[in-house]
Order: structure tokens, then sequence, then C-alpha cells
């Protein structure tokens, strides 16, 4: 049986529908004049998003411009711009200017960059810089024509046949990135170099060892051509190889400007802390994240390079498609707890991905089917979306507060303050469970605001069952596979944030409750 409770009680006339669970009672007290510590955005900074072919494509840079301004992140991160579908290594290519001398005519032939500068371009004219995923192997180059990874698009995994032939090619990439875009800017890209080699996306044998010759030869022919290029890696998947790295790195002395590596909340500890009293550990979804980022940055701090930039390249909640965890509002919870934990660990993570433009299963068949995107097939923002959007309203100075709760100091002079209620996903796996009647307790937070106005205007944003929760209309219409244009407008319009409410504090306090995997973040005037 469900009941009725004041979400801000005293202070808001509305009300929503939640579980008659007992509610669990949290105090929260936030000073606004006490010291501050740094918080840049790190969590924004940067989206992944499919290969880099689909960037061409119509949806792909509507959804591109939707999350930059929500979110106002910097750069994006595919794999693919070497593939053959890209079009830049044809060495059968003919130069198709009668202009060339001979001796440059073979050079010209094999390199053509028109749909790398389409893509680049595409980026740049929305305020969005390229973070350069060095993959995967041109056929023309490839050691193995055969090695083609299980991804519908079937990208080539092999190392090159003629490192000689890759060096020619990053050479020229490289030169032209410069000449058409200016060192100036190039120098703010990142480069990494390929994507997690100790997975099937690296053909190599033995991985690590062919990997080290790859990155080497990679590395040094971007600072060949500027030092100021920023190159690293190893780009693994689950937060691997780190330590190994850098040590290889410094014997070698090969260029090295960051690290990187991936993490998601469904990996498996004994695959992250191989070795570790942490492999027989059962770390749950909410935590799996930011354990593996503490372990790598603790790494980093031990190595030859202990202030290396660390870019966690990929993260999500999950590595797999799981309608339950990344279509719903868990996510928000999901992202504020790991907000909150990984604060001042990591320079940076990109979130695996902005868009539902993606093909690695194929082509979309439906809009919900537990893909990594913020934003649905048919331009569906998904509760996600809205998750991200109200976090981008946090300050950035960080205000000392334990327990689910991010308190921060905005530019405005405004507090901003998330609160949440985690509760772990209604059904995991590639099936859909719908939220069950008792979705567990409702959360009551008693706010109070130190230094603030004692009767301050509060404005209130969430995302819950009830609020900015595009599948409880999808739900409703029976979850149709291939939704109506009416239908999809209807979808469009429901996936809408929520309209933010308008209360004040009393007395300096504010009492809120929240429904399990409900987010909610309060602004507080100045």
């Amino acid at each position: 049986m469900r009941a009725s409770f004041g979400l801000l009680c005293g202070i808001l006339g509305c009300s929503m529908a939640v579980t008659a669970s007992v509610a669990q009672s949290v105090e929260v007290k936030v000073d606004a004049r006490a010291a501050t510590t740094a918080f840049p955005h790190f969590w924004e900074q940067t989206f992944g998003s499919g290969r880099a072919i689909l960037s061409l494509r119509e949806e792909y840079r509507d959804d591109l411009r939707t999350v930059k301004k929500a979110t106002n992140f910097q750069s994006i991160r595919f794999h693919g711009i070497f593939m053959d579908e890209v079009g830049l290594y044809d060495p059968n290519r003919k130069s198709q200017n009668p202009g060339l001398k001979a001796e440059d005519v073979a050079t010209n032939g094999i390199y053509n960059f028109s749909y790398v500068d389409e893509i680049y371009d595409g980026l740049l004219a929305n305020g969005v810089k390229p973070f350069v995923e060095m993959s995967f192997m041109p056929k023309g180059l490839a050691s193995d024509p055969n090695a083609l990874h299980a991804f519908w698009y079937k990208q080539n995994v092999s190392p090159p046949k003629d490192y000689a032939q890759w060096d020619a090619m990053i050479t020229a990439f490289a030169q032209h990135l410069i000449s058409r875009y200016g060192i100036a800017e190039v120098a703010t890209w990142k480069f990494e170099v390929w994507n997690e080699p100790n997975l099937d996306f690296w053909g190599g044998n033995p991985r690590q060892a062919t990997y080290w010759e790859f990155y080497d030869h990679t590395a040094r022919d971007l600072k060949t051509v500027s030092e100021k290029i920023q190159v690293g890696g190893p780009s693994t998947a689950q937060a691997a190889w780190v330590t190994a790295f850098l040590a290889h790195t410094k014997q070698e002395n090969v260029p090295v400007d960051f690290v990187s590596t991936h993490v998601y909340g469904n990996d498996e500890a004994k695959n992250i802390f191989p070795g570790t009293a942490l492999a027989n550990e059962n770390i749950p979804r909410d935590r799996m994240v930011c354990t593996a980022v503490k372990h790598v940055h603790e790494e980093i701090v031990a190595s030859a390079y202990p202030k290396m930039p660390l870019i966690f390249s990929e993260y999500n909640a999950s590595y797999a498609n799981e309608p339950d965890v990344t279509d719903t509002t868990y996510m928000g919870p999901w992202m504020a707890e790991t907000i909150r934990q990984c604060s001042g660990l990591v320079e940076a993570m990109s979130y695996w991905d902005f868009s539902d433009v993606f093909e690695e299963q194929g082509v979309t068949r439906t809009p919900f089917y537990g893909g990594f995107g913020l934003i649905a097939a048919d331009e569906i923002e998904k509760p996600s979306f809205n998750a991200f959007a109200m976090l981008h309203e946090l300050g950035e100075q960080r205000i000392a507060v334990d327990g689910p709760v991010l308190a921060t100091k905005r530019s405005d002079g405004r507090i901003a303050i998330a609160l949440w209620n985690y509760a772990a996903p209604y059904g995991e796996g590639a099936a859909y469970t719908p939220p069950p009647a008792d979705t567990g307790p409702v959360k009551t937070f008693h706010v109070t605001v130190a230094g603030a106005a004692k009767n301050a205007a509060v404005t209130v944003m969430r995302v819950d069952a009830d609020h900015g929760n595009v599948l409880k209309v999808y739900d409703a219409m029976g979850r149709p596979s291939n939704p109506t244009r009416e239908q999809i407008a209807t979808l469009r319009t429901a996936g809408e944030a929520s309209k933010p409410e308008k209360a004040s504090l009393k007395d300096g306090s504010l009492t809120v409750n929240i429904p399990a995997q409900g987010l909610v973040v309060l602004l507080i005037a100045k």
C-alpha cells in the first residue's frame, strides 16, 4: 500500500506517492561560513560516446548540444578515429591532386583527412574538444586482417604489421591536426593510446609487452611532432597495469603526461585488485568505482610520477546493458554518491556515455534497453540526464559535511546541497523489472544551514519515481519497442526535468523527504 508524504514538510504544499516503509531520519548541518576546499566538476568534464563516425549523424550532434547545455562538458572521447569507415588510411588510394610533386603523391594518396576534419570540426563548433583515443587499426596496416572484435562494427584490434608505416601515419595525423587547428588548440587535447589493451580490444601477444611497444612508438611519434602534445595510457579496463605502465615508461624514458584507465560499478573485485586483500571482498556497486579510483591514485603516488594526473576515461554503474540501472532513477543517487567518494582523488572522469546513438551491440532496436547514454534513442532524456543537470548546479567550493550529502558554495553566492536516498537496482540483468510496490524506506533529511538568512529562499530540484522519470510514462504505454511519432513526442515531454519548486528556510532549517532512488538538489539564496 502507498501513502502520501509532504516532500517539503511544513513548507511546500506538494505531495507525492511514496512507499509506506518507515522513514529514516538524517540530520544535516551545513555551515555556510566554514572553510571550503576546491571542488572542480571532475565527473562532467569529459563524456564518452559511440564510435567516431557516428558523430556525423544529426541526432548525435543534437544530443551533444543538449548535454553540453546541461553540463558544459569540455571534451568527448570515442573509439575508432583510425577505422576504415573514417577513411584516413588507404595505401591503395591514388592522390586526387594533380598538382603534387611526384615524390609527394604516395604520401598524400595514403592519407585522407576529410572525415577526420568533419568529425573534429563538428565537435569544436559545439564548444567540445576531442579526447583522442588512438584506435583502431586500419585494415591496410593490420598485422592480422582477421583480428576483428566481436562488436557489431567489427573493428580490427591487431598491432601494426610495420611500425615504420604506423609511425608515418601517426606523424602525419599529428602534423595535420596542428596545421588545421594550431598547436595552441591541439596542446589542450588529450591523446590516449588505444582502448583496453588488457582485454580482447588488443590482439598483441603477449598483450602487455606488445602494448608497451605500441605505446612507445605512438607516444614518441606524437612528441616528435610537438612536445606540447599530451599523451597517456595505458587506457586499460578494470584499473589494470598502472604500476607496471609507469615503471615501464620510467625505465625506457617514454613520454607520458597522464594515466588513464577504466572501471564500472559491476566490475568484480577479483579482476580489479588481484593479489590484494580487496580481491576477495564483495564490493557493492555504489562503492566499486571510487574504491578503484583510490587504489590507482595510491599506485600513482607510490610511483616515480607521484603527481601524475589521473583520468578515468570510462566509468558508469554498469558495463552491460542493464535497464534497471542506466535507464532508471537509480543513476541519480549512484552518481551523487560516486562524486562524493571520488572527490580529490582524480583529475577527470569520463562518463560512458552521453547518448544512445551507439552501435556496439548493433543498431538500437528500442529506446530503453539499458543503454549507457544520458539520452535515449529519439532524443528522449533519461533520469540520468536530469540527475547530471541537477548535479551541475553544485558549486566549485565544497563544504565538509558527513553522510549522503554534498554541500557547496557557488560563485553567485548561493549554497547548493545535494541529498539522496540510495537504493540498489530493483532488478539486475538484461530484463527490466518494474519498481516493486514497496521500494524501500523514505529518508527524511532535516537540513540546518548556519550562516544563511533564517528565511532564505530555496529552489528545490528532484529526480525520483515521480519527477524527471520518463520510465513512468513508458511503462504506462506498455513499453512499446518501436514507439510511434506521437508516443515519442509524449516521451520527450515526460523525460524533461520537473519544474523546480520554491520554498524557504524556517529559522534556518528545512525538512525534505526523499523516496528510495531519489535525488534532491537545493539552491539556497545568498
